[in-house]
C-alpha cells in the first residue's frame, strides 16, 4: 500500500478509467460493462480509481458515482481531473481559479460524493498562472472538498510554478517503458518535494501487455503511432520477447512482469492501468504480488535503455 504525504492509503495497483464511459475516446462502449469492470475493481481488493471529466464529457465520473454507492465511500480513493471546456464541435484548456472550483463542483455532483480524495488538472493551458491555479485548489483543499491536489502533463517549469507554495502534492505524467523522457530531472525533482507520480499509458496502449505478434493485424490509426510505425513495431517487439522470457518463467503475464517492474522504481507511487473487460482488472490487481529479483530488472532496465517514445 502507498501511503501518500497525506497519510491516505491506496492500493499500488488502480483503475484507469478512460474506457469507462469514454464514447469519446473509445467506439462501441457497453456501460453494462463499464460499470461491472470498476465494481470487479473494488470487489477484488482495489480501492483507486482515476477518472477526468473528459472521459466522455463526464459519463466516466456518472458510471463510477453510480457504482461506488454500492461501497463504503471512505475505503475508496477517487482521482478525477479538470480543465476541458466542451464546445459543440471540439474543447479548449481552461486553469482559472473560477473555472477550476467549478469543474470541482460539477465533479462532486457526477461523483455522487461530498469530497474528492485527489483532483488534477488535466492539462495546463497556456496563460493561467499555474500557481494561482493551486492556490485555488488549495483552499478547495482547506474546506475538505478534495484532500490532495495533483497536476497532470505539466512540463518541468509548469510544475515548477504550481509547486511555488509546496501545495502540489501528485503529478501524473505519460511514462512507460517506451516512453521514459521524464527521467532525471523531472523525477529527481518529485522525490526532492515528496511528490507522488502515478504514470499514465503504463501499458503503452496494449503493446507491453505481450499481445502483439509480427503478423498482428494493427489499425490505420495504430499504423501512423510510432511505436506501432513500420519502422519500429519489429523492434520494439523484439525487446517484448524478454519480457515474454521472464514472464515464462515466473508464470505471470507480460503485462504484470512491467507493471511489477514500474513498482520497483524509486519515483513511481502507483499505477493506473485501463482495463476493457472484467478479468483484465484482477489480472492488473495480481501484479502487485510479483517479485522480480535483481537480474530480472537489471534486464529489463538494459533492454529498454534506448527506446521509442509513443
Amino acid at each position: 500500500m502507498l501511503i501518500t504525504k497525506n497519510g491516505l492509503p491506496v492500493h499500488p495497483i488502480g483503475l484507469g478509467t478512460n474506457a469507462i464511459g469514454g464514447h469519446n475516446i473509445y467506439s462501441n462502449i457497453d456501460e453494462t460493462v463499464s460499470k461491472e469492470i470498476v465494481r470487479t475493481f473494488f470487489q477484488q481488493g482495489g480501492n483507486f480509481v482515476d477518472t477526468a471529466y473528459y472521459y466522455g464529457w463526464g459519463r466516466s465520473e456518472e458510471l463510477i458515482g453510480e457504482v461506488m454507492k454500492e461501497f463504503d465511500r471512505d475505503s475508496v480513493f477517487i482521482a478525477t481531473k479538470g480543465a476541458h471546456i466542451r464546445t459543440e464541435d471540439s474543447w479548449y484548456l481552461d486553469n482559472s481559479p473560477e473555472f477550476l472550483v467549478s469543474c470541482v463542483e460539477d465533479s462532486l455532483k457526477r461523483l455522487q460524493t461530498d469530497y474528492l480524495d485527489l483532483f488534477y488538472i488535466h492539462f495546463p493551458d497556456e496563460t493561467t498562472d499555474k500557481s494561482k491555479a493551486v492556490s485555488a485548489l488549495q483552499q478547495l483543499k482547506q474546506q475538505g472538498k478534495i484532500r490532495m491536489i495533483g497536476v497532470s502533463n505539466f512540463s518541468m517549469e509548469q510544475l515548477k510554478e504550481a509547486n511555488a507554495e509546496g501545495y502540489v502534492d501528485v503529478v501524473q505524467g505519460h511514462y512507460n517503458l517506451f516512453n521514459r523522457d521524464l527521467e532525471g530531472e523531472y523525477t529527481q525533482y518529485m522525490l526532492e518535494h515528496q511528490i507522488d507520480f502515478i504514470p499514465y499509458f503504463p501499458l503503452a496502449s496494449g503493446l507491453l501487455t505481450g499481445k502483439y505478434r509480427l503478423d498482428s493485424v494493427l489499425t490505420e490509426k495504430q499504423k501512423q503511432r510510432p511505436l506501432f510505425s513500420e519502422a519500429n513495431f519489429s523492434e520494439n517487439l523484439k525487446k517484448i520477447d524478454v519480457l515474454h522470457q521472464l514472464a515464462n518463467q515466473s508464470s505471470v503475464t507480460v503485462g504484470q512482469i512491467v507493471l511489477a517492474y514500474y513498482l520497483t522504481l524509486p519515483f513511481v507511487s502507483a499505477l493506473i492501468p485501463g482495463a476493457k473487460q472484467p478479468h483484465q482488472v484482477i489480472s492488473n490487481l495480481q501484479a502487485a504480488e510479483v517479485k522480480l529479483t535483481q537480474a530480472d530488472e537489471s534486464l529489463i532496465e538494459k533492454t529498454f535503455t534506448a527506446s521509442v517514445s509513443s
